[in-house]
């Protein structure tokens, strides 16, 4: 069964960083498409990054400067580097991936990352 694990979710306080990673579980095939969401409480699902094949990156304006998401082929995962962290980033973090051969997105469970001001 093809899963999305996420990981690298925690407490921090503002200024600091946090590195989220999205796994592929149980695939060969390889993530052409990657993307970061986060949900904060009471609100909208709302887009952070996203990379595709050949590294093409975009960024939420509010991230931009302070957040790099990458791949890592060989592992076949999608990181999110997080630094200079607020109190507003505060939110579930959720992974969303397109994999070859595969019709459908996959999403992973959610990470929480909570920032402390």
């Amino acid at each position: 069964q093809v899963r999305l694990v996420e990981s690298g979710g925690g407490l921090v306080q503002a200024g600091g960083s946090l590195r989220l990673s999205c796994a592929a579980s149980g695939t060969r095939f390889r993530i052409n498409a990657g993307y970061w969401y986060r949900q904060a409480p009471g609100k909208q699902r709302e887009f952070v990054a996203a990379i595709t094949r050949g590294d093409s990156a975009n960024y939420a304006d509010c991230v931009k400067g302070r957040f790099t998401i990458s791949s890592d082929n060989a592992k076949n995962t999608v990181d999110l580097q997080m630094n200079s962290l607020k109190p507003e980033d505060t939110a579930v973090y959720y992974c969303n991936a397109r994999i070859d051969s595969f019709p459908k997105e996959f999403w992973g469970q959610g990470t929480q990352v909570t920032v402390s001001s």
